[in-house]
């Protein structure tokens, strides 16, 4: 009897969504299959709100339902932004946040600290690159989505959260960090010797390429002949800054391009008239989204060597939608590719000379040069001095040629 009954209870729930569905419908232009997937909707939110053992607000169960759809796409990048976390998400945009000074990786589910800022709350409390972020507020990471976990992290300054840190040979600890205002100098450089330069770029902010331009030109005044550029833990950012940097270095013709799922295709190109100085990156597994679009870019253009490790692989394209009721979306929206067409997204860049190391640097904003203890910026360095001493700029089918 009692079947029966819940029964009748939902094809009622049913005819009634049908009466809104019918509307929607016409309103939407949906064909018949597509009207009948939403009909399960409407019904299951009817039954819900109708029977469940304790009243429930229509919006949660809509913010759920737009959360279940995000996460059924199974892309970490891909997030539903509920009022809070939306209005933190674009309070981040202005290039100072509060927050904890570590960059994350997001991969099987996982959240794994790629760098830690110097002087930066995560600093102080001794984080270190390599660490995995197993709860943030208790709540362990498997049960919210990754973007999610980024913005619980960050907040109000002065405000404090709570990380539960697991360490490889080391027992979890609990770590209370305090949020300050993060602000950041995402390039140095310095001389090797009076031929050898070396430029880091820890990630890329609004503010990126005007830095950069300013050590390449101060570097260039010292009688930089050639560089290294070491991009290892860089976790990407913002794109445009990537662009700024990649017209100064990538002679002219294509740096990259953005492909939509229709097709549609935006093209960004340099138009540099010839390339100055030879360059060597330094990549490793953490060089992530912007660091590989521009290692990318000189790759395939011929311009540098990439010796490292292979990167992390995100070459996607995210925007933020907002919507009616003060949350947002930020969802994948295209893929990058170089020059000559290779996808980045879950394939990275592979370097032209691998070296790897025994263990993870620590702390790559730092300009302590150490080629004993880092033989991947040793090695990068003998592949420059040899050819700059040679002086010769270009190579060509993997052999350098004078320009």
């Amino acid at each position: 009897m009692k079947k029966k009954i819940l029964a009748g209870i939902f094809i009622v729930s049913l005819i009634s969504s049908a009466l809104t569905l019918g509307f929607v419908c016409f309103l939407l232009d949906l064909n018949t299959k597509n009207a009948f997937e939403l009909g399960r909707f409407f019904a299951a939110m009817r039954f819900i709100e109708g029977h469940y053992v304790q009243e429930v607000e229509r919006g949660k169960l809509i913010d759920g339902a737009i959360g279940g759809m995000v996460n059924s796409l199974g892309d970490p990048h891909s997030i539903y932004l509920a009022p809070q976390l939306y209005s933190q998400l674009r309070a981040e945009t202005s290039g100072a946040f509060g927050g904890i000074g570590v960059y994350m990786s997001f991969k099987n589910g996982g959240v794994q600290i790629m760098n830690v800022i110097p002087d930066s709350p995560g600093y102080k409390a001794g984080l270190l690159a390599g660490d995995k972020i197993l709860a943030v507020n208790g709540q362990p990471v498997e049960e919210i989505s990754p973007g999610e976990v980024a913005i619980k992290i960050r907040g109000e300054i002065g405000t404090q959260v709570e990380l539960l840190i697991g360490r490889e040979g080391y027992e979890d600890t609990t770590y209370i960090l305090t949020r300050e205002n993060i602000k950041v100098k995402t390039v140095a450089g310095k001389m090797i010797d009076e031929k050898l330069g070396y430029i880091k770029i820890s990630n890329f902010s609004e503010n990126t390429g005007e830095e950069f331009k300013s050590t390449l030109s101060e570097l260039e005044s010292a009688g930089m002949k050639g560089f290294v550029l070491d991009m290892r833990q860089n976790p990407g950012g913002v794109i445009t800054s990537c662009i700024e940097i990649a017209r100064e270095l990538v002679p002219a013709g294509t740096i990259a391009s953005v492909i939509q799922r229709n097709g549609e295709k935006e093209v960004y190109t340099s138009d540099l008239a010839a390339v100055k100085f030879p360059i060597i990156i330094l990549l490793d597994k953490n060089s992530a989204s912007a660091a590989e679009l521009l290692s990318g870019a000189l790759q395939d253009t011929k311009v540098a060597l990439v010796v490292g490790e292979k990167s992390y692989g995100k070459g996607s394209v995210q925007t933020l939608i907002p919507m009616m009721h003060e949350d947002g979306l930020k969802l994948t929206i295209a893929k990058y590719y170089t020059p000559n067409g290779r996808s980045i997204d879950g394939e990275g860049i592979a370097p032209d000379v691998e070296v790897t190391l025994s263990t993870t640097p620590n702390q790559m904003y730092e300009l302590e040069l150490n080629e004993e203890q880092d033989p991947q910026l040793a090695t990068a360095e003998n592949l420059l001095r040899h050819q700059v001493d040679a002086g010769k700029i270009l190579f060509d089918d993997g052999f350098w040629k004078t320009s």
